[in-house]
């Protein structure tokens, strides 16, 4: 009888554990793991079997990764909290050509007082012209330039 009551109450004992299924910290441990290799600065955090993941990576694509790699055995589910870092800027590209034909040009007219900067989506103009020839100088960079002006001229 004793011997029955031991095995069944072993049996019962083996049922529940195995249906209680891993731990949210053993879940947590299991998918940040998975997570880290797709992702490096992902954070993983589980609280009743659903893995939050959050912090910053590079594309869309190692969000994508990563939010696969958390789902471990055990998971219920993901939410990814992931963000995609922005791209960065490119530095504006210096066009010399368009410069030097700026400052031939207003050489021509007379403008000896005008710097020109410029980019490939942008014209800066600075220094001082006469005031009666400052929409000649505006005109002579809008002809050659064909993209905007930054127009820092003053008038004498």
């Amino acid at each position: 009888m004793k011997i029955k009551f031991f095995t069944i109450l072993a049996l019962t004992a083996a049922i529940f554990l195995s249906a209680c299924g891993k731990s949210d910290a053993d879940l947590q441990k299991s998918a940040e793991t998975a997570v880290k290799a797709k992702a490096p600065a992902a954070t993983v955090t589980v609280k009743d079997g659903v893995a939050v993941l959050s912090g910053e990576v590079e594309n869309d694509a190692a969000k994508a990764a990563a939010e696969t790699a958390a789902k471990v055995e055990g998971v219920k589910s993901v939410t990814n909290n992931l963000t995609v870092k922005p791209a960065a800027t490119p530095a504006p590209v210096a066009d010399t050509a368009i410069k030097t034909e700026l400052e031939d040009a207003f050489k021509k007219k007379g403008f000896n007082d005008i710097s020109v900067e410029a980019t490939q989506t942008e014209v800066t103009l600075r220094g001082s012209v006469p005031a009666d020839k400052y929409t000649e100088a505006f005109q002579i960079a809008t002809e050659i330039a064909k993209r905007k002006i930054n127009n820092q001229l003053s008038k004498k």
